[in-house]
């Protein structure tokens, strides 16, 4: 079986920078196993696989797997994936019309809105397919080992490192400074030890004209020493700090940046919006550059 496929890099303008990702358009036929197997082929943070939506109203049903697992939600998958889709000739999707698409994935219903830039798409923006929730607290001592930091490296004013999730759960820290969020290195056996959610996602407020928070994310267990962009984690971080803040109504607006000390800088736009004390949607979205197409074979 041949089929065709595309890489992107996402939440950048330019080639090589922002985070790599190969999508599928028209992946019938394969297996589960067949799909983690190209997955780990092309051994990028994530690999999709469009096929056609179980529900017509919807645009497709996209799957989401990393080297070692598959994933219930991604934020860089679905930029991605719909940039892509955008400019497909052929593909397992519905033929959609406007700037909307929704993606069926196993977290839920995924809405995508079509960024232009000169009435060219550039890339997408995604609303978070779940509700935030913010779970149990994880001692500072076992996040700070998780990343070779000292405890006095996670700065627990505002918040415990925590799980968060909107969609896809994460252990979130803030750290105290940008040498710490630079010195941080995964440990991939405290991270087994623990079993860390998907990944540790810390970050740092930024003092920068690009950014205002600087972040680095590790899920070694799903075979992402690090990850460039990650688009779930910055969702469940922009909801966990307007959580945070005492105004019951508000909209908080972030740009994040992401992948820098990787090589591969990136930049994503993150809102959330609170009305009477709750976190009602998440947003994440960026830039995409296309950068390869071809034909892998399978079976």
């Amino acid at each position: 079986m041949q089929l065709n496929f595309a890489t992107i890099d996402v939440f950048t303008d330019r080639q090589f920078g922002g985070n790599p990702l190969a999508v599928l358009p028209d992946a019938r036929g394969l297996t589960s196993d067949e799909m983690q197997a190209v997955a780990a082929e092309f051994n990028l943070s994530e690999t999709t696989f469009v096929l056609p939506p179980q529900d017509e109203a919807n645009t497709a049903q996209v799957r989401i797997f990393t080297p070692r697992a598959e994933l219930p939600f991604a934020g860089h998958p679905n930029v991605g994936t719909a940039f892509v889709l955008a400019g497909a000739t052929a593909s397992a999707a519905r033929p959609t019309t406007g700037d909307t698409m929704v993606f069926e994935e196993k977290a839920g219903l995924v809405r995508i809105d079509l960024l232009r830039e000169r009435s060219a798409v550039s890339g997408a923006r995604i609303t978070a397919p779940q509700g935030f929730s913010m779970r149990e607290n994880i001692a500072p001592a076992i996040v700070a080992a998780a990343c070779s930091l000292a405890p006095a490296d996670i700065d627990t004013r505002a918040h415990q490192p925590c799980i968060a999730s909107c969609g896809t759960p994460f252990v979130v820290a803030a750290v105290t400074s940008r040498a710490a969020l630079a010195a941080a290195r995964p440990r991939s056996e405290i991270f087994a030890q623990h079993g860390l959610a998907t990944g540790i996602h810390l970050y740092v407020e930024a003092v920068s004209p690009v950014a205002d928070i600087e972040a680095r994310m590790f899920a070694p267990q799903f075979g992402v020493t690090e990850d460039p962009a990650t688009g779930s984690a910055n969702v469940a971080l922009i909801a966990l700090l307007a959580a945070l803040r005492a105004a019951p109504d508000l909209r908080l607006d972030k740009r994040i940046s992401q992948g820098v000390d990787m090589g591969r800088p990136s930049l994503m736009a993150a809102s959330a919006i609170k009305r009477a004390g709750k976190i009602v949607a998440a947003h994440i979205g960026g830039n995409c550059v296309p950068v390869m197409t071809g034909v892998i074979t399978v079976g």
